[in-house]
């Protein structure tokens, strides 16, 4: 294994996130009814014309600028000819020699150092329908649900610079991130709205046979696919056999790859330009307006998180995962100007009631959030009970001094009041205190929980730590 370099490319498949199909005027909503989204163009009826739709042309357009890729003033789309169940027409709607961009670059962060893996094109095709096979009664059967097909899929194709599997999950992982930052796509594998097929070859001087892996459903999945593949052509070359150039399959339950078919080249599909769409025409005007919209891309707002809010890397990386955190805590620190505070809140139970929620759905308002560390700062709220108030909120939709008065929530600071908590604590709990007179330092630190417990969680834990302390020692002092 040691003595082959492994060369890896991967061509990812992104839905777009437009509200119409490619050529028609079809939904794209997933999970609709079967064959319910559907009209005689995405369904190759005889006579049919295709209409570009101008959205996946801008979303494509601004994902090759993301990429640092060229655009290209003049591309063209073909009809890629293949026979599957799920594709009505028989040929795909596509792009070969000219596509939309050419060209660009991914940095990704590997063992502490930055590669670049290049972009070979960025093109714009149709996607295919679905195969729905049967089950019970109807196992033997397979079903066509058309609803996909001609949804505008864009295809991004890397240069095989990726080394190891490591690496490929950390680029597909930046990439589905910008991806997102743009609007495009929601990328979600589970619904196929990201797909990735891989080619691998291994070789020593320069790049062996390759072969292609499908069906790696999820970023795990996809590492665990390329390690498997890696390791069966270097036991094949090892033996002196040689590998065939083929399409594979990732059986994830067996953790092995299957040969489906033999690896097509282009002349297979017998590529010729589309005769019913004109070549397009991308201009310099309609690139640089596009270009002016784009958002600020994850990498600058990690570097700038950390620099103008002199963030830990961390936590730079886990706000700038998401885009819309991302904006949710500037947001917040233009209201409470203190940035490690709000990121420590946002990355603890915010983020964990937003993961509850199964996606990324903010319920609390900025102002609501810089109101609660206000209180958190002024020591009206213990850290406890601010997390208390975070819930509710989120919940409900309530703000803080509702929840508060509503709760009675306020911390308790009144020294007369804890005092008098803080002796019966004493008097409830005498085999503590005879510990804590025994030396046992953790004795205290129980007595101030039953005082947190016996004012509900309101207490000043500072306060309390004090009063618990002064009362054992004037207790003791009496005594001798």
């Amino acid at each position: 294994m040691d003595s082959y370099k492994v060369y890896i490319g991967l061509e990812v498949h992104v839905e777009l996130s437009t509200q119409s199909k490619f050529f028609c005027g079809c939904k794209t909503k997933f999970g609709a009814t079967p064959n319910t989204q559907v009209c005689p163009v995405c369904l190759g009826f005889p006579g049919v014309l295709p209409v570009i739709n101008k959205k996946a042309l801008e979303y494509t357009i601004a994902c090759a600028l993301a990429l640092n890729s060229k655009i290209n003033e003049n591309s063209r789309f073909a009809r890629k000819n293949y026979y599957y169940p799920d594709l009505p027409k028989n040929f795909q709607i596509s792009q070969y020699e000219e596509p939309i961009a050419t060209g660009g670059w991914i940095d990704i962060e590997i063992n502490g150092q930055t590669k670049k893996i290049g972009i070979e094109r960025v093109h714009l095709e149709e996607d295919a329908g679905k195969l729905i096979h049967g089950e019970g009664e109807d196992a033997e059967w397979s079903f066509v649900d058309c609803n996909r097909a001609g949804i505008p899929l864009m295809e991004i194709v890397s240069c095989p610079e990726i080394n190891s599997p490591d690496e490929a999950y950390e680029y597909l992982t930046i990439l589905r991130r910008i991806l997102r930052y743009l609007g495009v796509s929601d990328c979600n594998m589970e619904e196929g709205s990201l797909r990735c097929d891989a080619n691998i070859s291994l070789g020593k001087a320069e790049m062996g046979t390759k072969t292609e892996i499908k069906n790696m459903n999820s970023f795990k999945e996809l590492r665990e696919g390329l390690k498997v593949e890696i390791q069966r052509q270097a036991n094949l070359l090892k033996k002196g056999e040689k590998i065939i150039q083929e399409t594979r399959f990732w059986d994830a339950k067996k953790k092995k790859t299957f040969s489906m078919r033999g690896k097509e080249e282009a002349h297979d599909y017998r590529y010729f330009p589309e005769p019913d769409l004109l070549p397009l025409y991308i201009d310099d005007n309609w690139t640089e307006r596009i270009k002016a919209n784009l958002p600020e891309l994850p990498q600058h707002r990690f570097d700038r998180f950390i620099h103008e809010y002199k963030l830990p890397s961390y936590d730079a990386g886990v706000l700038t995962e998401s885009r819309e955190i991302a904006d949710y805590f500037e947001r917040c620190v233009r209201l409470f100007p203190k940035p490690k505070m709000v990121s420590n809140w946002i990355m603890g139970d915010f983020m964990r009631l937003i993961k509850q929620e199964g996606e990324v759905k903010i319920k609390i308002h900025p102002a609501e959030v810089a109101d609660l560390l206000k209180e958190v700062e002024k020591g009206t709220l213990s850290t406890t009970l601010a997390k208390e108030v975070m819930e509710i909120m989120f919940k409900s939709g309530k703000g803080v001094t509702q929840i508060m008065e509503e709760k009675q929530l306020q911390q308790i600071t009144d020294k007369k009041s804890l005092e008098k908590a803080a002796k019966q604590v004493i008097e409830e709990n005498q085999k503590a205190v005879g510990d804590w007179q025994k030396g046992k330092s953790q004795a205290i630190k129980f007595l101030v929980g039953q005082l947190m417990k016996k004012t509900k969680g309101r207490a000043n834990p500072q306060l309390a730590n004090e009063l618990i302390e002064k009362k054992l020692k004037e207790l003791f002092g009496a005594s001798s």
